[in-house]
């Protein structure tokens, strides 16, 4: 699992109840496995946004910026810009596989077994959303 550097995101993910936070993790290493495997992405810049951990392309502006965090009291997401039309895309293509929220996120229950195709599909849209 790649190392957690910035300070403030380690505190939020200490912070996390176990349940949350091991999914959280989860999604954070799939969007890291998915933009090394993009040669366009570059290095992911990790922060917090909105006191959630937030993954972005800052040094090849590639992508649109990922977020995760829980989502009410049972689920977890990774939240998308609502100015893009990721989420648009998402549902046309998988409404059958995931629970959306709005045009923000993609809701997932940390209960279930998540379809790791799909989810890897949206975040590579997502990290290369300037360049397509």
């Amino acid at each position: 699992m790649k190392e957690i550097i910035d300070e403030s995101v380690e505190t939020v993910f200490e912070q996390y109840p176990e349940d949350y936070r091991k999914p959280l993790l989860v999604l954070r290493e799939l969007i890291f496995e998915t933009a090394a495997r993009l040669t366009i992405v570059g290095e992911l810049e990790e922060s917090l946004k909105w006191n959630q951990p937030s993954y972005a392309t800052k040094i090849s502006k590639s992508g649109s910026p990922v977020r995760i965090d829980r989502f009410g009291a049972e689920k977890v997401a990774i939240f998308f810009h609502c100015q893009t039309t990721l989420v648009e895309e998402f549902r046309a293509l998988f409404s059958n596989v995931f629970e959306f929220s709005k045009n923000r996120a993609i809701v997932l229950d940390p209960e279930k077994e998540w379809p790791i195709n799909e989810l890897t599909f949206c975040i590579e849209q997502a990290l290369t959303y300037h360049k397509r």
